[in-house]
């Protein structure tokens, strides 16, 4: 039997130490800039949030979905103007396509509050696409407004798409 108060330090040691590596294996540096990587099952993942998106999307829910951005007048603008450019079978068949296989999630990466999600979407012959979310409260909403930490993700997403990250 373990004597009280002898090994408990030490295990709380290792727990500290195996916390600070998970932690140093996760953070990453581009041109200076300190980002993050975050598992897609992490409690801090946005990508459940893309999920429920692309699925109402899918649908042809454009309501509920704009409802899910940080800017929800202007995304259902877009959304609006892009369904009536394709119309609504095709604006529907992209979006179930967009996050069913072969496409695929491939990074998510974080720079403070914002999150960039990564798609490579094999079906467009591998050509990567990013979706940029923000904490808001207990979730994310869809990033459409500009900002420092967007734009510095923006650069994380040209660096993959040219090759010099990998994800």
């Amino acid at each position: 039997m373990i004597a009280p108060g002898k090994s408990a330090p030490r295990l709380e040691r290792w727990a500290w130490l195996l916390a600070f590596v998970a932690i140093a294996a996760a953070a990453q540096e581009l041109d200076g800039m300190h980002y993050r990587l975050v598992a897609p099952d992490a409690a801090d993942s946005a990508a459940p949030t893309a999920a429920r998106m692309l699925a109402l999307l899918a649908d042809g829910n454009i309501d509920a979905a704009a409802a899910m951005s940080n800017a929800p007048e202007r995304r259902r603008e877009v959304l609006g103007d892009y369904r009536k450019r394709v119309g609504d079978d095709e604006f529907k068949r992209i979006f179930t396509q967009y996050a069913s296989p072969p496409n695929r999630l491939i990074a998510e990466v974080a720079i403070g509050e914002r999150h960039l999600l990564i798609w490579d979407l094999a079906a467009a012959g591998h050509a990567l696409a990013g979706q940029y979310f923000v904490r808001t409260g207990e979730g994310f909403a869809l990033d459409d407004a500009p900002g420092d930490e967007r734009s510095r993700l923006q650069k994380v997403l040209s660096a993959y798409r040219s090759g010099r990250l990998k994800p």
